[in-house]
């Protein structure tokens, strides 16, 4: 038998999202809902995040909950649509590689400040009016360069790619120096060097052996992200010739 596909979320979701607090006929909101949902998951992570727990912390029975969200899946996305509000790149950001640079280190950062986005089974591609109204902004600012729309969703997809990859290892690198109990590149080295001399000694690795000598720059994470995100941009700009 076929698994059963996950049903569209509820559009109406947004739309009470939108409304007004005042017309709303109880104390619990779709926004303190997903308030008390991203505080749970930036504490304990995202697996902490259940209906029962939410229901908990709001002081409510669950079901109270479910007449909000109807499942663990839509409260996620609720999730990502409440920490994407953070985006915020000022108007007068204009042209298209600040804004997409603009968006990407901001988007890094939201990721740091909100670790389990790297770890949600979902909504990498969930369609939420913040999300969208980022890309709308992105995408925006390539219009007019005399792009076709693929061509624009290229240059949007490959920046948004560059960052999630990126930032994903990044905090996943974070989480697995916390449990080894790391506080720095420098512990993480120490406790690694047997390994690392080890392979070093084999002659088989010089190349990489030169850059663990005379690298400056290893525990700079902001800018080793930058500089790869310049890449990404100087290479769009040049295959795309704007």
């Amino acid at each position: 038998m076929a698994p059963q596909k996950k049903s569209a979320l509820d559009p109406s979701l947004w739309d009470r999202l939108e409304r007004p607090a005042s017309t709303q006929r109880t104390a619990l909101t779709l926004q303190k809902i997903a308030a008390v949902a991203v505080e749970i998951a930036d504490a304990e992570g995202y697996p902490a995040v259940t209906m029962r727990r939410l229901a908990t912390e709001l002081g409510v029975a669950p079901m109270a909950a479910y007449r909000h969200v109807s499942d663990k899946y839509e409260l996620s996305v609720l999730m990502v649509e409440w920490v994407t509000g953070e985006l915020v790149v000022p108007d007068g950001v204009t042209g298209w590689r600040d804004t997409l640079r603009a968006f990407a280190v901001q988007a890094r950062q939201l990721m740091l400040n909100h670790p389990w986005l790297a770890h949600m089974p979902t909504p990498l591609y969930a369609l939420t009016p913040s999300r969208m109204a980022v890309a709308e902004r992105q995408l925006a600012s390539l219009d007019g360069l005399g792009l076709d729309a693929d061509q624009m969703m290229v240059a949007f997809r490959t920046v948004n790619s560059y960052v999630q990859g990126s930032t994903q290892a990044e905090v996943v690198l974070r989480r697995y120096r916390d449990e080894q109990g790391w506080s720095s590149g420098h512990e993480s080295r120490e406790a690694l060097a047997p390994q690392m001399n080890y392979l070093m000694e084999t002659g088989r690795y010089p190349t990489y052996e030169r850059y663990g000598l005379s690298a400056t720059r290893k525990d700079d994470d902001a800018w080793t992200f930058e500089s790869g995100l310049d890449c990404v941009l100087d290479g769009i700009a040049a295959r795309l010739g704007i």
